[in-house]
């Protein structure tokens, strides 16, 4: 894949990001209860608003192209509307979505990659893995969970964006980590 070339406006926004089963989401609660602005993972807000509607998860994934489709538009949304100035951790960022198009083996679509080229993050932290839980909304095995963290971490690694790799500590100390490496 080709590298993500930035013509971009530089934003005070950290991605937190990573495979599944990697703590985003733990991380991302600690950093909002600590006082800082934080954005959901859309994927997973996308699968409980579904849910609501009465559909079930494999409903919602049954049309892989349309369900990671659902989630960009959301995750375009919710970036388009964010103050650049404003300090934000996301939980993930739009450069994952190139993640999981690579995973799913479907074509980039034109307004991914134009949107990917559109904002620069000031960090990326990346969670290294824990041990593999299964919930409602992840139904990936071991091996997948593997190959998805690792396009993510190529993903990133292919933008001009810092990126930093964030150990398996107590949840506590890897927010501490993230914050002292801002």
């Amino acid at each position: 894949m080709d590298t993500i070339n930035h013509k971009e406006i530089k934003t005070n926004w950290y991605v937190i990001t990573g495979g599944p089963c990697t703590g985003k989401t733990t991380v991302i609660e600690l950093l909002a209860e600590r006082g800082y602005a934080t954005i959901a993972e859309q994927a997973r807000h996308y699968i409980d608003t579904q849910k609501i509607k009465g559909r079930t998860i494999e409903e919602i994934k049954s049309n892989k192209e349309q369900f990671q489709m659902d989630i960009l538009n959301m995750q375009i949304s919710e970036e388009s509307t964010l103050d650049v100035n404003q300090v934000a951790f996301l939980d993930r960022a739009l450069p994952d979505a190139m993640a999981y198009y690579e995973f799913l083996g479907i074509e980039y679509d034109a307004r991914l990659v134009t949107m990917c080229k559109k904002f620069c993050y000031q960090k990326v932290f990346i969670l290294d893995r824990l041990p593999l839980i299964n919930d409602y909304a992840r139904l990936e095995d071991e091996d997948e969970q593997i190959r998805i963290h690792n396009l993510i971490i190529d993903v990133y690694n292919r933008s001009p964006c810092p990126v930093i790799q964030v150990p398996v500590l107590p949840p506590d100390e890897r927010v501490d980590f993230i914050l002292r490496n801002l």
